[in-house]
């Protein structure tokens, strides 16, 4: 479910990127991104997930870890902005017989939860999508659908780095980069993820999480290059 907000509340579509409203795109992406959800399936199990436990899959795009999820608890709900993302991930679990997902076509500032509380909230590489004033709405309102002591594993792109170490950090992210946009991110894909997307600082992101109401329990940052980070957070 979706809720009206006012005039100057933001418009997430407009700030998803072009190419993940692209039907063509999103049937290369799963590729692309290469992306194995099974640690994150037993981290979540090791928390909470079981079979009484719903689970709220937040910008979840083609569904890998909502499809994974499924089998291990009472309710699912993935959650994203785009149409054809959405509907190549209902196909997946049409396929799989799986009952328990609810596909519902929104964002962090326009999911309206409904029914009981969330047990878990994930969300892996969506929340970069947002202004740093309107990440912090969005981490409120994430643990404001989860039970008190529910979980909350947020995986982004997150500069672990000071300001002074950015061309030295980011040279050696693009100079990582893939040769080819069929088999993950070019160097030019990355550079203009830097300049027109919104990955903030780890300093800023962990302060924002603290202030919505939730304790760090585990932060994983990555190293050469510090530009990703996993938070596993507790809603207090």
């Amino acid at each position: 479910m979706t809720v009206q907000h006012p005039d100057w509340w933001l418009d997430e579509l407009a700030y998803a990127g072009p190419e993940h409203l692209d039907p063509a795109y999103v049937d290369g992406y799963d590729r692309k991104a290469g992306h194995d959800p099974q640690a994150d399936l037993e981290l979540l199990r090791r928390h909470g997930l079981d079979g009484d436990a719903t689970l709220v899959d937040l910008g979840a795009g083609t569904g890998r870890l909502t499809l994974a999820a499924a089998p291990h608890c009472r309710r699912v709900v993935a959650v994203d902005v785009s149409a054809a993302m959405l509907t190549r991930l209902g196909a997946g679990a049409q396929r799989a017989g799986l009952r328990n997902v609810e596909v519902v076509r929104a964002g962090f500032l326009s999911y309206a939860h409904q029914g009981p509380p969330a047990d878990l909230v994930y969300s892996r590489h969506a929340l970069h999508q947002l202004p740093d004033f309107w990440k912090a709405v969005a981490l409120t309102r994430v643990a404001g659908m989860l039970r008190p002591g529910g979980i909350l594993l947020l995986r982004d792109l997150v500069y672990t780095f000071d300001p002074a170490q950015v061309a030295e950090q980011f040279e050696t992210w693009l100079t990582r980069a893939a040769g080819s946009s069929a088999d993950g991110w070019t160097r030019v894909e990355l550079a203009t993820h830097i300049r027109t997307e919104h990955s903030t600082f780890s300093w800023l992101l962990e302060p924002m999480l603290a202030r919505a109401g939730f304790r760090i329990v585990e932060a994983t940052p990555s190293r050469d290059p510090a530009t990703y980070a996993g938070y596993l957070c507790v809603r207090t």
